[in-house]
C-alpha cells in the first residue's frame, strides 16, 4: 500500500505540473551569485528506463534484426535510422542529435549501466541519483556532493528544472528550482497511468474525466494548431523546459549546473520501431535539446550535457509489442565542449550466449566512470573527491578520459 500511495503522490505531482498548478515562473534574468569558472554542466535523467537498442541501434550486428523482430530499425525505407559508424546508429527521430554527432559534439555509449543489477525503477533510480553501489544506502545526490569540489556550493549555482530538486541534486549544497509557466501537455501513456490509479476512487475518476473533457473541448475550439498537435496521444513538447533552462544557463550571472528530469520511457506496450510511442518521445527529446542549444548561444561551446537512465530494457520484444526492464543500455554525452563524433561500446553481440541472464544487454561499462570523467575533465573535480565523497565505493569504476575538448 505504501508503494501504491507513493506512486499516486508522484503521479498527482506530475499531473499538477502538466496543468501548470503550484508552480512559479522565475524571470529568466534571475540573479545568481558569481562563480569561479565558466563551464556549464547539464544532467538529463531519462526516468523510466530507455530502450538503448532503439536509441542507439547496433544495426551492423549479425543478430540484430532477428533478435529485435518487430522493433528492428532499418537503414532504408521511409524512416531509416541514422548510421553512425557502420555498426551503430541513432533512432530516426534523433535527427538533431545526428547533426551533433556529425559536428563531433556527441558521444553515444552502449552496454552501460549503473552498479544496480535488479529491475526495480525505484531502486534503479535511487542508485543512479545517489551514485552509490546499492540502493537506499546514501541519502543525498552525487551531483549535490560534487558542487563543493567544483567551487559551487556557496551560491545558487545549481538549477533543477522541476518543482523541487530531484534526489540527484538534493544535499547540503544549495540548489534552485524553476519551471516555465507554460508546461507540456501530458501524453497518453501518462494519462493512462493516472486513470488506472483513479479507477477505484469514483470521485477522483469522475473529476479526471471531467478535466480531460474540458481539455479536449478547449483544444477543439482553439485556433492554434499546436494545441491540437499537443493533445493526448502525442508526446509532450519538451521545448519550454530545455529552452528555459538554456536561457538561464546562458545568462552571465546564471547557474552553471542544471538537472532536467524527463519521464515517459517505460515502454512495456506498443513501443513501436521507427514510428510509435517511443519515436514520439525521442523526437520530443531531440527537439528539446536543439532548443537548449539555440538558447545557450555562444555558451554552447562551454557546455556538456549527459543523459542517463536507470537501466536498459530487454533485447527481445515482449508479447505486447514492447520491452521489459533490463540491465545494460545506452547513454549520451553532447555539447560544444564534448570531444565527440564516435561511439563507445564494449560490444559483445546479441547472441543468446552474450546476453545477461539470456535476455538483457550485459553491463560492460559503469555509468559512474562516465560521470567521473565529465566531472574531472569538464568541471575540474579532483580524483580524491570523485573516489571519496562524490562516488564512495567506486574504486572499480575509473574515470573515463578523452570526453572533453582540450
Amino acid at each position: 500500500m505504501d508503494r501504491i500511495a507513493a506512486s499516486r503522490r508522484s503521479l498527482l505531482k506530475g499531473l499538477s505540473a502538466t496543468a501548470g498548478l503550484c508552480l512559479w515562473d522565475a524571470p529568466l534574468h534571475a540573479a545568481f551569485a558569481a562563480m569561479p569558472g565558466d563551464r556549464r554542466l547539464v544532467v538529463v535523467i531519462l526516468r523510466g528506463a530507455v530502450d538503448g537498442l532503439a536509441a542507439v541501434p547496433p544495426h551492423g550486428d549479425k543478430d540484430y534484426a532477428a533478435t529485435r523482430g518487430v522493433l528492428a530499425l532499418s537503414t532504408d525505407g521511409t524512416a531509416p535510422l541514422h548510421d553512425l559508424d557502420g555498426m551503430f546508429g541513432l533512432h530516426p527521430a534523433l535527427a538533431n542529435m545526428k547533426s551533433l554527432y556529425d559536428a563531433k559534439e556527441l558521444i553515444a555509449f552502449q552496454n552501460i549501466c549503473s552498479p544496480y543489477r535488479n529491475r526495480s525503477h525505484f531502486e534503479g533510480q535511487n542508485v543512479l541519483e545517489t551514485g552509490g553501489a546499492r540502493p537506499h544506502v546514501i541519502s543525498d545526490g552525487w551531483l549535490n556532493r560534487a558542487l563543493a569540489p567544483m567551487g559551487l556550493a556557496d551560491g545558487a549555482h545549481a538549477l533543477a528544472v522541476a518543482q523541487t530538486p530531484p534526489l540527484l541534486l538534493t544535499g547540503p549544497a544549495r540548489a534552485t528550482s524553476w519551471m516555465p509557466a507554460s508546461l507540456p501537455t501530458p501524453d497518453a501513456a501518462f494519462l493512462a497511468q493516472v486513470k488506472l490509479l483513479y479507477a477505484g476512487d469514483p470521485s477522483l475518476s469522475h473529476a479526471l474525466d471531467d478535466a480531460l473533457s474540458l481539455q479536449s473541448a478547449a483544444m477543439v475550439a482553439s485556433d492554434d494548431p499546436s494545441d491540437k498537435k499537443m493533445g493526448p496521444g502525442n508526446a509532450a513538447n519538451l521545448t519550454p523546459l530545455f529552452a528555459g533552462a538554456g536561457r538561464l544557463l546562458a545568462s552571465a550571472g546564471g547557474p552553471r549546473v542544471a538537472v532536467l528530469d524527463i519521464s515517459g520511457w517505460d515502454t512495456h506496450i506498443n513501443e513501436g520501431a521507427a514510428a510509435g510511442a517511443l519515436a514520439r518521445r525521442l523526437a520530443a527529446l531531440d527537439g528539446g535539446l536543439d532548443a537548449m542549444k539555440a538558447a545557450l548561444g555562444p555558451v554552447w561551446g562551454k557546455t556538456a550535457i549527459v543523459m542517463a537512465t536507470e537501466f536498459g530494457r530487454t533485447v527481445r520484444p515482449n508479447g505486447n509489442g514492447g520491452t521489459d526492464h533490463g540491465t545494460g543500455g545506452a547513454s549520451f554525452l553532447l555539447g560544444g565542449a564534448v570531444a565527440g563524433g564516435h561511439v563507445r561500446a564494449e560490444w559483445t553481440g546479441l547472441s543468446t550466449a552474450a546476453l545477461q541472464d539470456g535476455r538483457d544487454q550485459p553491463p560492460r561499462t559503469d555509468l559512474r566512470s562516465l560521470f567521473k570523467g565529465i566531472l574531472a575533465e569538464h568541471m575540474g573535480v579532483p580524483a580524491s573527491a570523485l573516489n571519496g565523497a562524490v562516488f564512495p565505493d567506486s574504486a572499480n569504476a575509473p574515470a573515463m578520459t578523452g570526453l572533453i575538448r582540450a
